[in-house]
């Protein structure tokens, strides 16, 4: 990839430190509505995600979750008929002005599916070819990107010396944190996660969970997740979605204390408590 293209969308920079302690919006989300055709996914969705912070998605299927997920980094444009209005500001910038390049936008936005997805390569080829795609080939930069990410995922001593085996190979959760570090390997600063514990087991679902939490204040985290036990455990904020006359909106938006403890709407508090949804 030509690195004069990564320029046309270049967002600020990555910083550790202590999360959500002065609320930064990051991402700002104004009036958004998504169609697929005739159906309406998403309507007029006004949402700030901060900086640094884990905000979970939750609400039950078919309110427009991972519709919102995936129109933060425009995987949207990659589905026939969907139609997206209003405005997306990542950094202040507007991700859907002419000039943005998208394949930037995707380096900078990581994506974290609920079925773990590694390339049918060898261990390192998994986290070599992404690099590979956007410019970064010499061997030795390579080499150190791929331990890194995969000590930051908690993976490098369990695979070190078989990194030329098949991804395949791996266990569940192995291979969703590898997808993880894949994600880590391109230096975003914020990682979309679509249910990414859903289909492990749960002493794997408690390893990604955890390794979550520890990319707190690196990453600007946004996990859609149907477990509610986990949202107000890893998550510092929540926003809460539900359908209303078949089009998914946003219900409530706050701290996860909040929205757990003390929501300011009847239904977010018929839906935490389990009597709705």
């Amino acid at each position: 990839m030509n690195t004069n293209q990564d320029d046309a969308f270049t967002l600020g920079p990555l910083e550790a430190g202590p999360a959500c302690c002065d609320p930064q919006p990051v991402i700002q989300v104004k009036d958004l509505s998504l169609h697929y055709g005739d159906k309406i996914a998403l309507d007029k969705v006004t949402l700030d995600i901060y900086k640094g912070c884990i905000t979970a998605l939750i609400g039950p299927s078919g309110c427009g979750k991972t519709s919102f997920l995936s129109a933060i980094n425009r995987l949207t444009d990659l589905i026939p008929g969907c139609c997206v209005d209003g405005h997306i500001f990542v950094y202040d910038q507007d991700i859907h002005r002419s000039d943005n390049n998208v394949q930037a936008l995707r380096r900078q936005i990581g994506m974290v599916f609920q079925k773990p997805t590694p390339f049918p390569l060898s261990i390192r080829r998994n986290i070599a070819l992404p690099l590979n795609e956007h410019g970064i080939s010499k061997q030795a930069e390579v080499a150190a990107i791929t331990e890194q990410v995969l000590r930051d995922v908690g993976l490098w001593a369990e695979v070190y010396d078989r990194l030329d085996t098949s991804a395949l190979s791996l266990s569940g959760g192995q291979q969703q944190r590898l997808c993880i570090a894949r994600a880590l390997a391109l230096n975003p600063q914020i990682l979309l996660m679509d249910e990414p514990c859903s289909a492990l087991d749960p002493i794997a679902s408690g390893v990604v969970e955890d390794l979550i939490c520890r990319l707190q204040g690196r990453y600007t985290i946004v996990i859609v997740t149907h477990n509610l036990a986990q949202a107000r455990r890893i998550a510092n904020y929540a926003a809460f979605f539900w359908v209303r006359e078949r089009a998914g909106q946003l219900v409530e938006f706050g701290r996860c204390q909040h929205i757990f403890e003390s929501p300011s709407h009847e239904l977010t508090a018929a839906y935490v408590n389990g009597i709705r949804g």
